[in-house]
């Protein structure tokens, strides 16, 4: 049950702060209030879902080192080695932009699998929409999207909801019978998130653009707070587009500030 009026439940702010080392920054500026670390699928599911596989573990996002052709090849030979009879994958966070051409040279066969999507853009979307993000000029955007197309493989599974989550390893594991279910919706009713106790709720992430739309937790959390008419604060320790119709707060950008920026705005909001 809840025991305070407001809710720190932010993402992660990709190798700045966990989820829960956020949302324990919010709560010292907020005071008395609950804590609800949250994951979309991409980096720390795992820390709020245990039992997830995250393709972040093998090829993480490293915005210092940028590489648009990084191979998804890794988490294939990671998922390749488990013997399990059921599996859950985390997408998101990754450096690959590849559709998971990279995962199907050593996999063919999975097991049941849920996959958590922490966007619901659709492959031939993705170079556009992620591509720069990973480091893609706008003539390798061009050329992913050729590559993306050319894969008569992924085709029948193109249009899936997700499937172009994780550099198109969405439809690179739908193509080998995974079910792509929404990974901030799914994560938030698996943590049992309840916005209608609260009077206040505060979540974001790291940056807040226009992919945080395409199905990530602050869209899910203020979607799930505007229907419940709580009001509902988004931050971004980088914001270029802010959520319609959500307070939407811009943080220093600072990574060494990111802990205190939380703080302070916890404190101005309370």
């Amino acid at each position: 049950m809840p025991s305070a009026s407001a809710l720190a439940c932010p993402a992660s702010l990709k190798g700045v702060l966990s989820a829960r080392e956020a949302a324990a920054a919010l709560a010292r500026g907020l005071g008395d209030c609950d804590q609800l670390p949250l994951a979309d699928g991409g980096e720390g599911t795992a820390d709020v879902v245990p039992g997830v596989v995250e393709a972040a573990s093998v090829i993480p996002f490293d915005p210092v080192r940028l590489n648009p052709f990084t191979s998804s090849r890794p988490f294939g030979e990671l998922l390749a080695s488990l013997r399990v009879d059921r599996l859950i994958v985390g997408l998101g966070g990754t450096a690959n932009m590849d559709a998971g051409a990279g995962l199907l040279e050593v996999l063919d066969t999975l097991p049941p699998t849920i996959v958590l999507c922490d966007v619901a853009t659709t492959l031939y979307d993705a170079p556009r929409l992620f591509g720069p993000q990973k480091g893609a000029t706008r003539e390798q955007v061009v050329e992913l999207e050729s590559r993306f197309r050319a894969d008569v493989r992924l085709a029948p599974y193109a249009h899936l909801a997700g499937s172009g989550a994780g550099g198109g390893l969405g439809a690179a594991l739908a193509s080998l019978g995974a079910e792509l279910v929404p990974g901030a919706a799914t994560v938030l009713d698996l943590v049992g998130f309840d916005p209608t106790a609260y009077t206040l709720v505060v979540t974001g992430e790291g940056r807040v653009d226009a992919t945080t739309a395409e199905g990530k937790v602050p869209f899910e959390v203020a979607r799930r707070c505007r229907a419940a008419g709580v009001r509902c604060v988004v931050f971004g320790g980088i914001v270029t587009e802010r959520l319609p119709g959500v307070e939407t707060v811009e943080l220093s950008g600072d990574p060494a500030r990111a802990a205190a920026d939380l703080e302070e705005l916890g404190a101005r909001i309370r």
